[in-house]
């Protein structure tokens, strides 16, 4: 039997997110925690003693690193990237992937150049519902998409919007499921950017509907994809993935009178219970064990921030104007 050594590996940023990275990576039996570092020295140390690890200095942990996770603020992601490709170190960053689109073409460049993996940290693209669902929608013609993701106001401050926080896990969700050009956009929000909706139009004839808010008083992170043969709906919460089909319709004939039936019949398809983030921290070792593409590349990020903020935008323009993407890939 044949061993594989543990790819060494640390997190950059070990706020509520970058603590979730520290403890799977301490979790996953084909990585080694070799360290974290963080502006907040205290709190690293804290969460370097919880994980059985080592902070370091940031220049420490690229030379004992293979592969880092960046969970800083969005504002950082750049420059704390770039550091960490010029270092020879693959990433995965976050989401939203960065902030300027330009940001994003330069790192994209500068990692093809190093030879380096950039993984985005969408992690609803590893929810077990949704793996099953992007091989299920291959053989179904999509009218349209709807997704709500909605929950009640957080206990701690978050600069970002809901479209920039919430909505852009369902974007890229949606782009990853209707491969085609975005044709036209609209939006609008309140609530301080705290509550917004979108519809979105697709070169294909594909819409989609999307909600995000922070002032919603129950918890809800649904998806329904409406096709010609049947409606399916996941539930990221729950990770179920339910078809409905319906019947062909029938006239009976009761006490002398014709009556009309028409029943539908639900499958609850079988889905892997397994946490997402496990599941992408695995794939981004994977990926860079392997040398092979990361499974949501800095492309995939790219395009999501660009169409996320064309959303933000809009749902905060008080003109509540129809406009076409500033840039679609």
């Amino acid at each position: 039997m044949t061993t594989t050594t543990p790819t060494p590996v640390g997190v950059i940023g070990v706020g509520s997110m970058g603590r979730n990275h520290a403890r799977v990576y301490r979790e996953l039996p084909t990585t080694e925690l070799v360290g974290v570092y963080d502006a907040d020295e205290e709190n690293a140390r804290a969460v370097a003693e919880e994980y059985d690890t080592r902070y370091r200095s940031l220049d420490d942990l690229l030379s004992a690193a293979e592969a880092v996770s960046i969970a800083v603020p969005t504002q950082y992601h750049y420059d704390t990237a770039h550091e960490c490709i010029d270092a020879g170190v693959d990433v995965l960053v976050e989401k939203p992937f960065v902030s300027d689109a330009e940001e994003g073409e330069r790192l994209i460049e500068f990692a093809d150049e190093r030879d380096v993996n950039i993984q985005v940290g969408h992690v609803e693209r590893f929810n077990p519902a949704v793996s099953t669902l992007l091989d299920l929608v291959e053989d179904l013609d999509v009218i349209a998409v709807d997704a709500h993701r909605l929950g009640p106001p957080l206990d701690r401050e978050i600069d970002e919007s809901a479209v920039m926080d919430l909505m852009i896990h369902d974007i890229d969700i949606l782009l990853a499921l209707v491969d085609d050009e975005v044709e036209s956009v609209d939006a609008v929000g309140n609530r301080n950017a705290r509550y917004a909706s979108a519809n979105l139009a697709f070169e294909s004839g594909v819409v989609g509907q999307l909600t995000a808010s922070r002032v919603t008083q129950e918890k809800v992170r649904k998806l329904t994809i409406s096709a010609e043969t049947c409606r399916v709906t996941v539930d990221y919460i729950d990770q179920t993935l339910e078809v409905t089909r319906g019947s062909a319709p029938e006239y009976i004939r009761e006490d002398g009178e014709f009556t009309h039936r028409h029943e539908s019949f639900v499958e609850q398809l079988s889905v892997e219970n397994r946490e997402p983030l496990k599941h992408e921290l695995d794939a981004f070792v994977e990926s860079v064990r392997t040398g092979a593409e990361p499974p949501v590349t800095g492309e995939d990020g790219l395009r999501a921030l660009e169409l996320v903020k064309e959303i933000d935008e809009l749902s905060k323009d008080a003109t509540r104007k129809t406009r076409k993407p500033a840039t679609t890939q």
